[in-house]
């Protein structure tokens, strides 16, 4: 497997009275049996656009063709959308590192996913026009800050350089049928690429959503999907929930709830390249399982610098939270400090360690620490911090969730409670007068 997960940190054998039990998580991981077996009707019938998308490969080659059109004909694309259309994109290029290291990829990938005037403002003076790009993102096409932002773009292409440019710059991801951005697509040409109406934002990652920024920077989409099948391949083919890692994870993290009132879950990658991934994951949880009055509230961490900002809450204050620590092996051992230097300074534990090494003892000395202090905490393992890995993960937490919902009796796939606060801003829009 692409990573390991271990959940004896979870168990009260290790923790006490904090973790669960042998019956608790029984009862709960016996739960999940009949929602597996819906989860295996529905990919082995191709019924579900998120089963089947790991397995896709005949729409590559033309978003490998438009990636390598981007990058030849611009210096910069920017990136329209908020949400899932946003987030899993930049989980994706996350595996790219720095922004710089990003930029030597020849093209420079900025998204304008706030909608802060400030932002787009001074990335559009920034930016020389005539060699940008726009990727507007928004399944329905009708979301209110990425229509905004589209406008203000389209506006500042327009007079800088011409009405006709903007059948060059612009680039759109959005599903058929009416709305205001396939209404602004057909007036002023955008390329459009259809995005599928039974995949929810926070799913779509696998999809063009999530591929087209990827190829834009080099990564592979197919190993990125291949590695969310693996996930899925073990999923649907486990022989007991036991032996299905999201399965597992779900009883624990529900068990947890109803038992000891967990209702926090902290994910904590130790590597820059997986932040985005900490955020992605934030609205996979919370826009799947927060719905009538039940939920588990998920919070995006990382380590090292999180130990220095919620460390001591994690260890000293209430135990109402679940950890995921995300730690990387690295077999390749980055640069090794100077022992003379180490030497002159007193640090004679640095003497020819490496970073790697120190990140590789934090982690370790974070979870044995909130183990230590009856803190419920899993580990994933992995070996590399690459395409595979991340689909692998990322495919692991959406069956997660789907299986935590549905042991919740809450519906995944859907986020009523948001469309009251859409419905008041554009009412409040429509009241403001006029300028």
């Amino acid at each position: 497997m692409l990573y390991s997960q271990e959940i004896d940190g979870c168990l009260d054998a290790a923790i006490g009275g904090a973790g669960v039990s042998d019956a608790e998580l029984e009862g709960a991981l016996n739960e999940t049996a009949p929602i597996l077996d819906r989860l295996r009707a529905h990919h082995e019938k191709g019924e579900m656009s998120l089963l089947s998308l790991p397995y896709a490969r005949d729409d590559l080659p033309a978003l490998v063709a438009l990636a390598g059109q981007l990058r030849e004909d611009f210096c910069h694309l920017i990136l329209l959308g908020t949400g899932g259309s946003s987030l899993g994109g930049r989980a994706v290029i996350g595996l790219r590192g720095h922004p710089l290291a990003l930029a030597q990829g020849g093209i420079e990938l900025h998204f304008l996913d706030n909608a802060d005037p400030h932002s787009v403002e001074g990335v559009l003076a920034a930016v020389d026009l005539s060699k940008t790009a726009f990727l507007v993102i928004s399944k329905s096409g009708s979301t209110p800050e990425t229509l905004a932002q589209t406008l203000l773009c389209l506006q500042a292409v327009r007079v800088a350089l011409s009405d006709a440019a903007a059948a060059r710059h612009f680039y759109a991801i959005t599903e058929p049928g009416e709305s205001p951005l396939r209404r602004l697509a057909d007036r002023f040409g955008f390329f459009v690429l259809d995005h599928d109406p039974g995949l929810g934002g926070r799913y779509s990652v696998f999809s063009a959503v999530g591929m087209l920024p990827g190829l834009v920077v080099g990564l592979d989409a197919e190993a990125l999907r291949a590695g969310a099948a693996q996930v899925l391949d073990r999923a649907v083919g486990a022989s007991s929930p036991a032996d299905c890692p999201p399965a597992l994870g779900a009883a624990i993290a529900v068990a947890l709830l109803r038992h000891h009132a967990v209702d926090i879950g902290v994910v904590m990658p130790y590597a820059d390249r997986l932040a985005s991934f900490g955020f992605w994951y934030r609205q996979l949880w919370a826009e799947s399982l927060g719905k009538g009055g039940t939920g588990i509230t998920p919070i995006s961490a990382l380590g090292t610098v999180d130990q220095h900002s919620q460390l001591q809450l994690y260890l000293d204050g209430p135990c109402n939270k679940m950890f995921s620590l995300v730690c990387f092996d690295d077999p390749v051992a980055s640069v090794s400090i100077d022992p003379d230097l180490a030497g002159h300074a007193g640090l004679d534990y640095l003497d020819g360690r490496s970073m790697s090494d120190l990140v590789a003892a934090e982690a370790r000395a974070t979870g044995e620490a909130l183990v230590e202090t009856g803190r419920p905490t899993r580990l994933f393992r992995i070996n590399a911090i690459d395409e595979p890995v991340l689909g692998a993960l990322m495919m692991h937490f959406m069956v997660e969730v789907m299986v935590t919902a549905r042991l919740l009796g809450v519906n995944p796939f859907t986020q009523p409670a948001v469309e009251r606060s859409k419905a008041l801003a554009r009412r409040y829009l429509t009241e403001m007068p006029k300028p």
